[in-house]
């Protein structure tokens, strides 16, 4: 029994918690973010919902709301980074500024924020992304076992992204 007790990550607890607030979503992103600053780390975290009927993703959530509110929303143009996150539900792993500038058109305002990396970890649900997490750090910050590590936290979102 005490085995069991010791595989508990206590940032999957607390954003698992959360969900029991009442004052939601915003509790359960706010967990999210904290959770993940502690277990893998980012600069910037921001949430966004992705209706994959209209190609329409909007910010939920930002830890630097003066650089990216909340409720902002853009239509996403095909390309490799939507084709992986969002089409084929894969993390996306930036490892530079080079890589962010060949993906993100807003890369000037993500370098002024001192982020060179991202990861980008997909919310799915029935097999379709509805959302995405992300997070973004210092140059090569990001690698695979960090994906594998934010899969469980995009899936605690999931219901807070889905029932808000």
């Amino acid at each position: 029994m005490s085995g069991a007790r010791a595989g508990v990550i206590p940032a999957l607890d607390v954003l698992a918690r959360a969900h029991a607030d009442a004052a939601q979503p915003q509790a359960v992103y706010a967990a999210a973010d904290r959770a993940l600053a502690a277990a893998i780390g980012h600069r910037l975290f921001t949430i966004l919902s992705y209706d994959p009927d209209t190609a329409l993703a909007t910010r939920l959530y930002s830890n630097l709301p003066e650089a990216y509110p909340a409720g902002g929303s853009k239509t996403l143009a095909p390309g490799p980074w939507t084709e992986t996150v969002l089409d084929r539900g894969e993390p996306y792993i930036g490892r530079t500024p080079a890589d962010l500038q060949a993906v993100f058109s807003d890369h000037a305002l993500i370098a002024s924020l001192d982020c060179q990396s991202v990861l980008n970890m997909p919310i799915r649900w029935r097999g379709r992304t509805v959302g995405s997490l992300n997070l973004l750090h210092a140059a090569h910050w990001y690698g695979p076992d960090d994906a594998a590590a934010c899969r469980p936290y995009a899936q605690l979102v999931l219901p807070a992204l889905c029932c808000a």
